[in-house]
C-alpha cells in the first residue's frame, strides 16, 4: 500500500499577508530611523557650535578682539552641508541684521552664530516658520539648540 505524503506549502494568501506585514514594519522602522538621524544631526550641529565658540574665544584671547568672520578658523559645514552663519555685533549698526527672539530683542550682544537647519533657510526673527528648525546660539552662549525650543 502506498502512503500519501501531503506536501506542505504556503498559500498565496499567506505569502501576501507576510509581505504586507513586512512592508508595514519596514515603513514604521524607516520613519523611526529618519527621526533618529535628524536628532543626531541636530546634536552634531549643537556640538559644532560649542566647538566654534571655543575657537572664537581662543581667537579673542590671541588677538584681543572678536574675529570679523570665521574664514581663518577652519570651520566645517553644518551636518546638512551648509556653512555656519556668524555675525560680529560690533560690525552692525542698529538691530536690523541681528537675530531676534519673539519680542524682537536681539539674541546676543557679542555675536550671532547659527546653522540654518535642515531646510537651509532662515529669517532673522525666530517667529518666522522657516527659522524654527535653525540651530542657534542665544543669550551670549547661555543657550544652544533649536530655535523653536528657545
Amino acid at each position: 500500500m502506498k502512503e500519501l505524503h501531503h506536501q506542505q506549502a504556503f498559500t498565496l494568501i499567506e505569502l501576501m499577508l507576510t509581505l504586507i506585514i513586512l512592508a508595514i514594519l519596514a515603513s514604521v522602522s524607516y520613519g523611526a530611523y529618519q527621526s533618529f538621524i535628524e536628532k543626531a544631526k541636530i546634536g552634531a550641529a549643537i556640538a559644532d557650535i560649542a566647538k566654534i565658540e571655543v575657537l572664537i574665544e581662543r581667537e579673542i584671547t590671541n588677538s584681543g578682539v572678536l574675529p570679523l568672520n570665521l574664514n581663518g578658523l577652519n570651520i566645517p559645514n553644518d551636518p546638512w552641508g551648509n556653512p555656519y552663519q556668524y555675525l560680529n555685533m560690533s560690525t552692525v549698526n542698529g538691530n536690523g541684521a541681528k537675530r531676534k527672539d519673539r519680542n524682537l530683542v536681539p539674541l546676543n550682544t557679542d555675536y550671532d552664530l547659527y546653522s540654518r537647519g535642515p531646510d537651509g533657510q532662515t529669517a532673522l526673527p525666530l517667529t518666522v516658520p522657516r527659522s524654527h528648525d535653525d540651530i542657534i546660539r542665544a543669550n551670549n552662549g547661555g543657550y544652544v539648540g533649536k530655535a523653536e525650543d528657545y
